[in-house]
């Protein structure tokens, strides 16, 4: 089985430490992190990751502008995008872990690895 690449766009380091490590340990995906929106947009217009997952509050660059640029352009518009956000609570997220909120996914931080995990794949199943 080959491996699901994944790009993670988050400011925080110590996050992005635990994510690639977590759903690396699956066996499942391999997992590229960066910490600034501009350098993820030339990353996946570069590499075309299967799936971005993507931190809405950033510094220099919010989530919802990267992801627009990411949408608008032809190279990267077909890559699902999964918004992490920490603005919107579990408790407002109901029972699921991802939700679909204007044709844009989200999950709310925190996030177990298994739901993260399962999340992934609802997503990229969807894209197939």
């Amino acid at each position: 089985m080959t491996k699901k690449r994944i790009l993670l766009i988050d400011d925080e380091e110590d996050f992005c430490f635990f994510v690639k490590a977590n759903l690396e340990n699956t066996g499942d995906f391999e997992v590229t992190t960066i910490t600034r929106g501009k350098e993820g947009i030339e990353l996946a217009q570069k590499e075309k990751p299967d799936l971005i997952l993507l931190d809405i509050m950033m510094p220099e660059m919010p989530g919802d502008e990267v992801a627009e640029i990411l949408l608008n352009n032809p190279e990267t518009s077909k890559i699902p995008i999964i918004f992490l956000t920490a603005m919107v609570t579990k408790k407002e997220m109901g029972d699921e872990a991802i939700k679909e909120i204007g044709k844009q996914n989200f999950i709310a931080k925190p996030i177990t690895s298994e739901e993260l995990a399962d999340s992934i794949n609802r997503v990229l199943r969807r894209k197939d």
